[in-house]
């Protein structure tokens, strides 16, 4: 559904991305691991458009779309929730998930995504009227997450949803993962957390210097070679 091939990019003259390839299954939760600085943020920037691909291709359902206008990759059906979630702090809940349907093709469907988003996240609809600078990390995110839903992409990119929350919030968000993965979602997600990471995904990369080192169904990952090639032992 979703493929790169031999990808570069980076920032400036500075590349950090070097002949990067993955391939991206429909219906299926593929996770990308590494350390930081290993290009896994890079990679979803150039994927939706963010940042230029100086080489290689993005294709989406056969179609190259490497350095497409972003706002164009959204009306096609990519959605990127970025790392440190982002939210508009001075607009109620229900105004930041409003505003993920801004897609043309979404605004149809606001009413029944936003029916969607809160069945999904219940601790949302009792705060829709609540400023959203006002709420914890973990509510954060997850408005993060459900103003992405708004848009009812293709593809879903996610971009370290645990990152700075506690753990009994994190095993929340990953069960709400669980539950968009059985509804069929299309998701890429870049995580630290890699037991919990591999748990949830079906296929992993994993990445390092900005190359991709493994490739591998989650099923078959074995966690402590995958712990030696992350921390380069």
């Amino acid at each position: 559904m979703l493929e790169v091939h031999a990808l570069r990019a980076g920032y400036g003259a500075i590349n950090v991305l070097w002949d990067v390839s993955i391939e991206i299954a429909a219906g299926k939760l593929t996770t990308i691991i590494g350390p930081n600085g290993a290009g896994k943020t890079t990679l979803l920037r150039a994927m939706v458009g963010m940042l230029p691909a100086q080489q290689g291709t993005i294709r989406l359902d056969g179609r190259q779309i490497a350095n497409a206008d972003t706002w164009t990759l959204a009306e096609r059906g990519l959605c990127m929730i970025p790392e440190g979630r982002m939210v508009f702090r001075d607009m109620t809940v229900e105004e930041n998930l409003v505003m993920g349907a801004y897609p043309k093709a979404a605004r149809a469907g606001l009413n029944r995504n936003l029916e969607r988003s809160y069945a999904l996240f219940p601790k949302l609809r009792d705060r829709r009227s609540q400023l959203a600078g006002s709420l914890s990390g973990g509510e954060s995110q997850m408005v993060a997450m459900a103003r992405g839903l708004m848009s009812d992409p293709k593809v879903l990119l996610i971009d370290e949803p645990s990152l700075g929350l506690a753990p009994v919030i994190v095993q929340e968000l990953f069960g709400i993962l669980a539950a968009l993965k059985a509804e069929g979602r299309t998701i890429v997600l870049v995580e630290q957390n890699t037991r919990l990471a591999v748990e949830a995904a079906d296929h992993v990369y994993l990445m390092q210097s900005g190359k991709v080192l493994l490739s591998q169904p989650a099923a078959e990952v074995n966690l402590d070679r995958l712990h030696d090639l992350y921390f380069g032992r």
